[in-house]
């Protein structure tokens, strides 16, 4: 276990998209680090030119509120096609003393930070590049296991199978209609008039016919819909599911369910895009997801979680990166996976 030292300063830099946010947090709290949280808001014609061009000089060092004024941090962890010109600004500016990390491909090669996590469906390999199946995210077996010590009392008295339902929402890629909503509900109500016992989190991103329909189901069943008070139980529903529904519409919501080894039943919504094909038939081949057609099947698996290891080479990277330009070793504590 390596020890944390208060003096590191990261930065976790985006355009503010929740799930590069969410990524990059993950990373950071997984080596034991509060980041600084910066995000930047190129303008046209800048923003048009990423991620080539430069950054937008209305966010340079100097200017109010700019997202990369110095000091300049010895990590950094960025992530979204707009951040690629600041952390290659920054790396310059600190003179390669910064160790830079991008989540995802950034478009322009594996020499654009010193470190580069890339899902296994893009094409981006390099000495540098860690390819891995799921995507890291903020869910560990450690969280969960908390979760089933201390049961949240709003979960304690449904009945099993306990089915967790992650609801996602419209996206670049996909859209709810009004027949995929009215399909969803289907299939969910013939899953709680088995007598399970339902446990639904909506996201930002959920139409509300389709946030109104969930609590409406859950209401008659006698299941859980979080309504957006009080705690977030996201990790508990988790924790207690014996099985989990998910939209397909997040990599990421499907990647922090594989944590459990439970069953994962995945419902498409319209569109669709190549690359979630082949994250789906590679999922499917651990055994992972089936599709959901208003019944629970499938076996647990041995859980997926990546964060650890892209944790572990960012924190050997760093330790190396240090080292080369002879400046004081800073170890990182790596998160109990």
């Amino acid at each position: 276990m390596l020890r944390k030292d208060s003096r590191l300063i990261t930065w976790v830099l985006t355009d503010g998209k929740a799930g590069d946010e969410l990524q990059a947090l993950s990373v950071a709290e997984a080596l034991g680090l509060t980041p600084e949280i910066r995000r930047v808001t190129p303008r046209p014609p800048f923003s048009w030119l990423m991620p080539r061009g430069p950054i937008d000089p209305r966010e340079r060092p100097g200017a109010p509120g700019s997202p990369v004024a110095p000091p300049y941090p010895d990590l950094l962890v960025a992530s979204g096609r707009r951040a690629v010109a600041y952390l290659r600004f920054v790396k310059k500016a600190s003179g390669g003393q910064t160790y830079t990390v991008f989540l995802k491909d950034p478009r322009t090669g594996p020499d654009t930070a010193d470190f580069i996590w890339s899902p296994e469906y893009d094409r981006l390999r390099g000495p540098n590049v860690l390819n891995t199946l799921t995507p890291p995210h903020r869910i560990s077996a450690g969280k969960l296991e908390a979760a089933r010590a201390r049961p949240d009392p709003r979960l304690a008295s449904l009945p099993r199978p306990r089915v967790s339902v992650l609801a996602g929402g419209n996206s670049r890629h996909h859209r709810f209609t009004d027949e995929d909503v009215a399909r969803f509900l289907r299939h969910l109500t013939e899953v709680a008039e088995t007598g399970a016992g339902l446990m639904v989190t909506a996201s930002r991103r959920t139409p509300d016919a389709l946030r109104e329909a969930l609590a409406d189901l859950t209401a008659r069943h006698g299941g859980f819909f979080w309504d957006g008070t009080g705690t977030n139980p996201y990790v508990d529903p988790l924790a207690q599911a014996d099985a989990i529904v998910a939209t397909a519409d997040s990599f990421n919501m499907i990647g922090e369910a594989a944590v459990t080894g439970r069953p994962i039943l995945v419902f498409e919504p319209s569109g669709g895009h190549p690359k979630l094909d082949v994250y789906m038939r590679a999922l499917k081949a651990h055994g992972v997801v089936h599709p959901f057609a208003g019944r629970l099947e499938g076996q647990p698996y041995e859980p997926l979680n990546s964060t650890p290891k892209v944790a572990k080479a960012i924190a050997e990277g760093f330790r190396r990166h240090r080292r080369a330009l002879g400046l004081p070793d800073i170890a990182l504590s790596l998160e109990t996976p």
